[in-house]
């Protein structure tokens, strides 16, 4: 293994084997939060690995599945940034359909997906069943806005520098976006402004129990590990 390989490696041990140690009495609901580019989804699928090779069954929840519809998405067109800020994703479905169901005194059924991003179907069926020691870890931009923050057991947030975050968002959609000029473009007034009302109405990382420098995901440092 790589030294850049072994760093990353023994930072998913360390906060695995923090989640793996909780026992809320209830499925552990982690949120991966940081800004547009952070890398949530990559370490989400690579922290659910973990916890399962320590023994700890885990399952991942990606945002893809919680959009709002087009039309709704798309309702604020004079401001890009509150547009996508408030409208892109359903937060209130997370909270009902997800965490509710997996907190105290819920019935552990919960929704793996409300919307279907490709064919802007609305879901409704779409569901699975939680063991009681299941550690659910969903990453998503904006998971901790308003009440939905204290739903949460543990909030993962990923810190990564604007510029290098904005950089990998742009090489990861400009295929998706129309090319690189255009992806640079939905960045700088839609995707990153979003991230910066975030940031600034909720102030995220002070709030999360655990914090990462993930600037460079080979080699991400711990920065805050619990509460």
């Amino acid at each position: 293994m790589r030294a850049d390989d072994t760093r990353r490696h023994a930072v998913l041990v360390a906060v695995a084997q923090h989640l793996a140690g909780r026992d809320p009495g209830h499925p552990l609901r982690v949120g991966i939060d940081g800004v547009c580019g952070a890398g949530k989804s990559t370490f989400a699928r690579e922290l659910v690995a973990e916890l399962v090779r320590l023994g700890r069954p885990a399952v991942h929840l990606d945002s893809d599945g919680f959009h709002h519809v087009r039309a709704r998405r798309r309702r604020n067109s004079d401001d890009q940034a509150r547009g996508y800020y408030d409208d892109a994703y359903d937060l209130e479905a997370v909270a009902e359909r997800v965490l509710r169901p997996l907190g105290p005194g819920g019935d552990r059924r919960y929704a793996v997906a409300v919307h279907d991003l490709e064919t802007d179907a609305v879901l409704t069926d779409v569901e699975a069943d939680a063991a009681e020691d299941v550690v659910v870890v969903f990453d998503a931009t904006f998971l901790q806005r308003g009440r939905l923050r204290e739903h949460w057991d543990e909030v993962v947030f990923l810190r990564v520098d604007e510029a290098v975050a904005t950089q990998r968002g742009v090489d990861r959609d400009a295929a998706a976006l129309g090319g690189t000029q255009e992806a640079r473009a939905a960045y700088d007034r839609r995707y990153m402004a979003a991230c910066r009302l975030y940031l600034a109405e909720e102030d995220p990382e002070r709030r999360a129990s655990i914090v990462l420098d993930h600037t460079d995901p080979s080699r991400p440092m711990v920065v805050r590990l619990g509460t």
